[in-house]
């Protein structure tokens, strides 16, 4: 089964946001850069039905030069192939994102069985590409999945609900929107990452066609709190003060 895994170039989950002063950018000069987590699941995932299927495997992103760190990522992860759909660094939106994915995908002489999106980005968080992409290719597709199976040409997709659980079952080809817990993504032995430089990465320029239907207006980066730390006692003697502090204001006692 021929996979295709869609990344986004991101920054570190968990690294501090600092927008630039018009606030229509990420000030990135100190700034590290991965893949979101939804989407490494998604990258895992179609290197593992690839393998299980003997069929070939490959990651893809929309971005600049630089996001040709990701797809080394993913090539080191065993991927057999990595495409690069090169823009000039103007922000792209999702629909705009999506029209040359799937421009891509349909030009391809050799067609995918299986497109694997992370549900979003860990970045806008837009929930769109994927389900734009299966639009634009008429294509089946069903989003949020916590567990995937491949039986012969239908795909088996889980989605997790209060109480239980949905199931899809869709012929491929087949667009899928995955999310962190699907799999365990392997961590690329050194070995691997040093193979992935020496890979050649398929690179093709795109240019924006039409006007997406969002406009971004501001960023705007959340208020930090800070929290403060009151020392109770010492010894047995701040006893007291715990249980008054768990019982009347907790209310856990």
């Amino acid at each position: 089964m021929e996979t295709l895994a869609c990344l986004k170039r991101v920054p570190d989950t968990g690294a501090k946001i600092v927008l630039t002063d018009d606030n229509q950018e990420i000030d990135t000069s100190n700034l590290g850069f991965t893949m979101s987590p939804h989407e490494e699941c998604a990258v895992e995932e179609a290197i593992q039905v690839a393998e299980d299927t003997d069929g070939a495997a490959t990651a893809l992103t929309l971005g600049t030069e630089e996001s040709t760190e990701q797809l080394r990522t993913a090539l080191a992860m065993r991927a057999a192939d990595a495409v690069l759909l090169e823009t000039d660094g103007d922000e792209w939106g999702p629909s705009e994102t999506a029209g040359a994915i799937a421009d891509y995908v349909a030009g391809r002489e050799e067609g995918f069985d299986l497109l694997l999106f992370g549900n979003e980005s860990a970045d806008a968080a837009n929930h769109q590409v994927g389900i734009r992409v299966a639009n634009e290719l008429g294509l089946p597709c069903v989003t949020g999945i916590k567990t995937l199976e491949v039986d012969g040409d239908t795909v088996v997709a889980k989605r997790e609900v209060s109480g239980g659980e949905e199931v899809y079952e869709l012929p491929t080809p087949a667009v899928v929107g995955v999310k962190e817990g699907l799999n365990e993504p392997r961590y690329p032995s050194m070995r691997s990452k040093m193979q992935a430089r020496k890979q050649t990465i398929e690179q093709h320029g795109v240019e924006k066609s039409g006007v997406d239907d969002l406009q971004k207006v501001r960023l705007e980066a959340p208020e930090e709190s800070e929290g403060a730390a009151e020392i109770l006692g010492e010894g047995p003697e701040a006893a007291d003060e715990i249980v008054a502090l768990l019982g009347e204001e907790l209310e856990v006692l």
